[in-house]
């Protein structure tokens, strides 16, 4: 009788919550869905179930000002990143800032670290630099923050930033890593989705337009930082950035972490 009872639970849940997956994919491409919308297993899975009308992106200068006085405010996350710049500042002399949109950091930090005298790279998206190389030269931005649209080709910097990145990019680390053709000394990392089980890709809305959003997995992302060859010097937990997906609560609620890599010579 339990095991009747057990496999009938079994099969009411599952019902359930394919029921609940079906109205999630309906929800998630009304005019105005929740900010995380529906549960993929790809990049490429989440980004077919949107259509093509609302297939926006980062690499669009119209979206890059969206926001952007708040970005150039210091939030309570970024204060672990302000605490190790701090003190790794006399250090450095080259700081590549990956996925940096307008140089929002480097704004947002220098209220309080002296930045004179450092090399601050932000690298980004075509639109996005594009966007950023107008405002620049309309006085807009600082006139020492330098714009690129790949990592190749760069100077190996003393330290790679990363804030709020790896959940839109569908590659390794270490991916980032051989494009720089060099390993910085230390690599800061912060806002990285994690979940425990498998990866998840669920639909971001930014504006008008959706993208896919990576919710690592983990234990693959624990294995693929201890095969970079670096120590890992400090990691702490964004608690006000956990989410559930809302389509999709039985998955259970995200993580967003930070981390401070050294390279092991």
């Amino acid at each position: 009788m339990n095991d009747v009872l057990r496999a009938t639970g079994r099969a009411a849940k599952s019902l359930a919550q394919g029921v609940g997956a079906a109205g999630a994919r309906a929800r998630a491409m009304t005019p105005r869905p929740p900010r995380f919308a529906g549960a993929y297993d790809s990049r490429d899975a989440a980004l077919a179930a949107i259509p093509a009308s609302l297939r926006g992106g980062y690499d669009d200068e119209s979206i890059a000002d969206v926001s952007f006085p708040q970005m150039c405010e210091r939030a309570a996350f970024d204060y672990p990143l302000i605490f190790w710049l701090s003190r790794l500042l006399p250090d450095l002399r080259h700081v590549v800032d990956a996925g940096g949109h307008l140089g929002t950091k480097y704004i947002a930090f220098s209220g309080v670290l002296d930045l004179s005298g450092l090399q601050w790279t932000v690298q980004d998206l075509p639109g996005i630099v594009a966007a950023a190389r107008k405002r620049q030269a309309a006085g807009g931005l600082p006139a020492d923050l330098r714009f690129a649209e790949t990592l190749k080709g760069l100077e190996c910097p003393d330290l790679l930033l990363a804030s709020g990145l790896m959940q839109y990019l569908d590659r390794p680390l270490a991916a980032l890593l051989e494009d720089l053709g060099g390993r910085p000394r230390h690599i800061l990392l912060n806002k990285v989705a994690l979940r425990d089980g498998p990866a998840v890709f669920t639909i971001e809305r930014i504006g008008h337009g959706r993208v896919p959003y990576q919710i690592r997995s983990r234990a693959a992302w624990q294995a693929e930082l201890d095969a970079l060859g670096y120590d890992l010097r400090d990691s702490w937990e964004i608690g006000e950035l956990s989410h559930a997906i809302p389509t999709h609560p039985w998955l259970g609620r995200s993580a967003s972490r930070g981390y401070l890599l050294e390279r092991r010579d």
